[in-house]
């Protein structure tokens, strides 16, 4: 990678951005309402990092993002270098797990906790993955809550996006999709 800084690029679900330093991608974002919310959100995330042109290494992850969001899910980028020096050791080992999970698939809270060692550890799992510098990268919209519950998803959006990611990989149950969801009770 390249001395630290950021662009925006356009990809099937909006406008994200990327992050990156010498040591790797410091961070992802998902889109944002505008460029200028964009850009000044990735000033307060990544002090010192510079709008500018990505280097080969930060393009070429920005090319991997944008397939990915077009349908090309086969991608897990574990290959991807990640500037690890602002996350502690227990978010990385979340982040590992979470890593882990293959598209199409979902996890929850508990789960990860659990392969971590303490399963009373679920809250300090969702902490750790609302705190995610590299969502898509680090997949924590396939982390869920117990019993089908979606859970919250801190990226622009919220929640709407995190459905949209899990449709996009074909992770959802049949019945949670606009087509198949149960109408909602007259009044």
């Amino acid at each position: 990678m390249d001395a630290r800084g950021f662009a925006l690029f356009d990809t099937a679900i909006g406008r994200c951005a990327i992050a990156w330093s010498e040591a790797g991608l410091i961070g992802v974002q998902l889109p944002e309402a505008t460029d200028a919310l964009a850009e000044r959100r990735l000033a307060r995330r990544f002090p010192g990092a510079a709008s500018g042109p990505p280097g080969e290494a930060a393009a070429a992850a920005i090319a991997r993002i944008q397939a990915f969001l077009a349908g090309a899910i086969e991608d897990d980028f574990t290959s991807l270098p990640l500037d690890e020096s602002g996350v502690g050791a227990f978010e990385r080992a979340v982040y590992r797990e979470t890593r882990a999970i293959p598209a199409g698939q979902t996890s929850t809270y508990g789960a990860i906790a659990t392969a971590l060692g303490d399963v009373r550890e679920s809250r300090r799992v969702g902490q750790a993955l609302g705190r995610n510098p590299w969502p898509i990268v680090i997949p924590c919209h396939r982390v869920t809550g117990a019993g089908g519950w979606i859970g919250g998803f801190s990226a622009p959006g919220g929640r709407g996006t995190k459905l949209k990611l899990l449709e996009l990989e074909g992770a959802l149950a049949a019945e949670t999709l606009p087509l198949f969801a149960p109408a909602a009770p007259h009044s």
